[in-house]
Protein backbone atom coordinates (compact mmCIF):
# COMPACT_ATOMS: atom_id res chain seq x y z
CA UNK A 1 0.00 0.00 0.00
CA UNK A 2 1.42 3.58 -0.79
CA UNK A 3 1.03 5.72 2.01
CA UNK A 4 0.14 9.49 0.92
CA UNK A 5 0.22 11.01 4.40
CA UNK A 6 1.60 14.59 4.23
CA UNK A 7 1.98 14.64 0.32
CA UNK A 8 0.69 17.27 -1.65
CA UNK A 9 -0.40 17.26 -5.44
CA UNK A 10 -0.72 20.13 -8.22
CA UNK A 11 -2.83 19.30 -10.99
CA UNK A 12 -1.33 19.00 -14.13
CA UNK A 13 -4.24 17.83 -16.14
CA UNK A 14 -7.36 19.36 -16.11
CA UNK A 15 -10.56 18.60 -17.80
CA UNK A 16 -12.03 20.43 -20.33
CA UNK A 17 -15.56 21.48 -18.35
CA UNK A 18 -14.42 20.66 -14.70
CA UNK A 19 -13.44 23.32 -11.92
CA UNK A 20 -9.77 21.85 -10.73
CA UNK A 21 -7.52 23.81 -12.79
CA UNK A 22 -3.59 23.61 -12.58
CA UNK A 23 -3.83 26.56 -9.77
CA UNK A 24 -5.42 23.87 -7.38
CA UNK A 25 -3.71 22.28 -5.23
CA UNK A 26 -4.02 19.14 -2.78
CA UNK A 27 -3.17 17.96 0.92
CA UNK A 28 -3.26 14.05 2.13
CA UNK A 29 -3.73 12.59 5.24
CA UNK A 30 -3.68 9.20 5.65
CA UNK A 31 -4.50 6.69 8.71
CA UNK A 32 -4.47 3.29 7.50
CA UNK A 33 -6.47 2.07 4.59
CA UNK A 34 -8.42 5.81 5.29
CA UNK A 35 -7.71 9.04 3.32
CA UNK A 36 -8.38 12.62 3.79
CA UNK A 37 -7.92 15.49 1.83
CA UNK A 38 -8.68 19.56 1.25
CA UNK A 39 -8.00 21.40 -1.83
CA UNK A 40 -8.45 24.75 -3.42
CA UNK A 41 -7.44 27.31 -5.21
CA UNK A 42 -8.70 28.14 -9.42
CA UNK A 43 -12.55 27.92 -9.10
CA UNK A 44 -12.47 26.35 -5.94
CA UNK A 45 -12.58 28.45 -2.63
CA UNK A 46 -12.29 24.94 -0.05
CA UNK A 47 -13.00 21.14 -0.85
CA UNK A 48 -12.68 17.98 0.99
CA UNK A 49 -12.03 14.54 0.30
CA UNK A 50 -12.37 11.22 2.22
CA UNK A 51 -12.13 7.74 0.80
CA UNK A 52 -9.74 4.36 1.16
CA UNK A 53 -6.69 3.10 -0.02
CA UNK A 54 -6.39 -0.58 -1.10
CA UNK A 55 -3.24 -2.30 -1.64
CA UNK A 56 -1.94 -1.36 -4.90
CA UNK A 57 -2.27 2.03 -3.87
CA UNK A 58 -5.80 2.99 -5.55
CA UNK A 59 -8.16 5.18 -4.31
CA UNK A 60 -11.60 5.53 -3.80
CA UNK A 61 -12.83 8.61 -2.42
CA UNK A 62 -15.77 10.81 -2.26
CA UNK A 63 -15.36 14.51 -2.77
CA UNK A 64 -17.32 17.91 -2.11
CA UNK A 65 -16.36 21.43 -2.52
CA UNK A 66 -17.37 24.85 -2.82
CA UNK A 67 -16.46 27.20 -5.93
CA UNK A 68 -15.83 30.82 -6.56
CA UNK A 69 -19.97 30.93 -7.61
CA UNK A 70 -20.38 29.46 -3.65
CA UNK A 71 -22.14 26.55 -5.13
CA UNK A 72 -21.38 23.36 -3.33
CA UNK A 73 -20.62 20.61 -5.57
CA UNK A 74 -19.98 16.48 -4.95
CA UNK A 75 -19.44 13.22 -6.54
CA UNK A 76 -17.18 10.22 -6.52
CA UNK A 77 -13.50 9.97 -7.38
CA UNK A 78 -11.47 7.07 -8.31
CA UNK A 79 -7.23 7.32 -8.64
CA UNK A 80 -4.96 5.19 -10.01
CA UNK A 81 -1.07 5.98 -8.48
CA UNK A 82 1.44 6.16 -10.88
CA UNK A 83 5.63 5.96 -9.35
CA UNK A 84 7.49 8.25 -11.62
CA UNK A 85 11.04 8.04 -12.06
CA UNK A 86 12.18 10.06 -9.46
CA UNK A 87 10.29 8.72 -7.36
CA UNK A 88 7.39 11.43 -6.84
CA UNK A 89 3.92 10.18 -7.22
CA UNK A 90 1.38 11.06 -10.27
CA UNK A 91 -2.25 10.40 -10.00
CA UNK A 92 -5.11 9.78 -12.67
CA UNK A 93 -8.38 10.57 -11.41
CA UNK A 94 -11.90 9.94 -12.84
CA UNK A 95 -14.47 12.45 -10.83
CA UNK A 96 -18.11 11.72 -11.16
CA UNK A 97 -20.19 14.43 -10.54
CA UNK A 98 -23.15 13.52 -8.21
CA UNK A 99 -26.27 13.25 -9.99
CA UNK A 100 -24.21 13.30 -13.16
CA UNK A 101 -22.71 10.03 -13.51
CA UNK A 102 -22.95 9.85 -17.20
CA UNK A 103 -20.09 12.55 -17.21
CA UNK A 104 -17.04 11.41 -15.79
CA UNK A 105 -13.72 14.40 -15.72
CA UNK A 106 -10.27 12.77 -15.81
CA UNK A 107 -7.65 14.77 -14.14
CA UNK A 108 -3.95 14.13 -13.42
CA UNK A 109 -2.01 15.45 -10.16
CA UNK A 110 1.30 15.57 -9.56
CA UNK A 111 3.46 15.51 -6.13
CA UNK A 112 5.00 18.46 -5.43
CA UNK A 113 8.22 18.48 -2.77
CA UNK A 114 6.44 21.66 -1.24
CA UNK A 115 3.80 24.06 -1.69
CA UNK A 116 5.02 26.27 -4.03
CA UNK A 117 1.44 27.95 -4.25
CA UNK A 118 -0.79 29.24 -1.22
CA UNK A 119 -4.39 29.71 -2.19
CA UNK A 120 -6.19 32.55 -1.60
CA UNK A 121 -9.52 31.88 -0.20
CA UNK A 122 -11.43 35.09 -0.49
CA UNK A 123 -15.20 35.15 0.45
CA UNK A 124 -17.60 38.34 -0.88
Amino acid sequence: MIDYNNRQFVTIRQAKKGEVSSKTYFSYKQEGPILTATYSGGDILKGNMVGMVDENGSIQMTYSHINQDHEIRGGKCTAVPHILPDGRLQLTETWTPSGEESRQEVIAVEEVSEMIYTPQIIFN
